[in-house]
């Protein structure tokens, strides 16, 4: 199998300032995902392997156009290429590459690409080689080749399960609503979670979303109300409005308008590092049959308020409850 290609300005930029620290934060080490398409980082697809445990699912999804000026992949698995790498060591090495690649070029020479490719080398003190991902770079006073170690590339057969897994986690919610502001989401969530280890999140078509923390001793909740909403809604019975938030919510799950789950309050904190990766709008919801809760983070291209479909960004969280439909 190969992989080679040579970075755009913006390609390097967006995973370097945006979705490598944002994934760092999610778990250390990822999976990451070339086709002849797409390239992906993949964190948590393949189960709970490695140090990161059951975490959340999150997968960030280019156009290789976006990333990539050339780009070459090839392999007998039809031409798909998986490994899983650290992501700290993936970003090191893309920040030295930059720094080298930024000096400023001699007069009539035009800056040279920042190249990366899927080699299998020897070093010193080893018995046989081993695969790396080789950043390489010329810059005016000096160039840089950095290798970073990567998994031996998945078989067939693993490659196989991170695709169906991909495929699986694309199942939409029905209900979406979006959160206006990330920032204060977050705030929220910090102060919860000093309270409980568990969170209660619920989702209702009229544009509701629902978090509670409970203990022995106390029940603490917010409410987010009248949100945006993307797919089935409906109309808010007038009753409601004289009963408190939490009852509301019961009611509404009662009626079969509404999901509700519980989660864990660290997979909900990890998946909200994803702001980090500085997305246009962000989107909650329920999978049918409380399967997962999932975060959509949407694009737009610049200058425009049109999704930009060349990145696809979102987290599916764990369930601690079957959920209640």
């Amino acid at each position: 199998m190969k992989f080679k290609a040579s970075f755009t300005d913006d390609g390097i930029s967006l995973l370097d300032k945006r979705f490598l620290p944002a994934m760092d934060k999610v778990g250390r080490v990822c999976h990451v995902y070339l086709t002849p398409t797409h390239a992906m980082l993949l964190h948590n697809l393949l189960g709970s392997t490695g140090p990161d445990g059951d975490g959340p699912q999150c997968v960030a999804q280019f156009a290789k156009d976006l990333l990539f000026r050339e780009y070459s992949v090839s392999s007998r698995d039809a031409n798909r290429v998986a490994f899983s790498v650290d992501v700290a060591l993936l970003q090191r090495a893309l920040r030295s590459a930059l720094a080298v690649h930024t000096q400023w070029p001699a007069a009539g020479d035009a800056p040279t690409a920042i190249q990366v490719k899927l080699v299998n080398k020897q070093t010193a003190g080893s018995r046989s080689a081993a695969p790396f991902l080789t950043f390489e770079t010329k810059g005016a006073r000096s160039a840089v080749v950095q290798d970073v170690p990567i998994s031996k590339p998945l078989s067939r057969s693993d490659v196989a399960r991170l695709q169906a897994a991909l495929d699986a986690a694309q199942e939409l919610p029905e209900t979406l609503v979006q959160v206006p502001d990330l920032p204060q989401l977050q705030n929220l969530v910090d102060r919860l979670k000093n309270i409980g280890d568990l969170l209660t999140v619920t989702v209702t078509q009229y544009g509701d979303l629902h978090l509670q923390v409970s203990t022995s001793l106390v029940t603490v909740g917010s409410e987010f109300k009248r949100l945006r909403i993307l797919g089935v809604r409906a109309n808010a019975p007038a009753v409601d409005q004289n009963v408190s938030a939490t009852t509301r919510m019961e009611m509404a799950v009662e009626r079969g308008e509404a999901l509700s789950v519980q989660v864990s309050m660290k997979h909900l904190v990890k998946s909200l590092q994803c702001h980090l990766a500085k997305p246009d709008c962000t989107f909650y919801g329920i999978a049918p049959n409380g399967a997962c809760l999932t975060v959509i983070f949407q694009y737009f291209i610049p200058g425009t308020r049109l999704t930009d479909k060349s990145i696809s960004f979102y987290c599916r969280l764990p369930v601690l409850d079957p959920g209640t439909s």
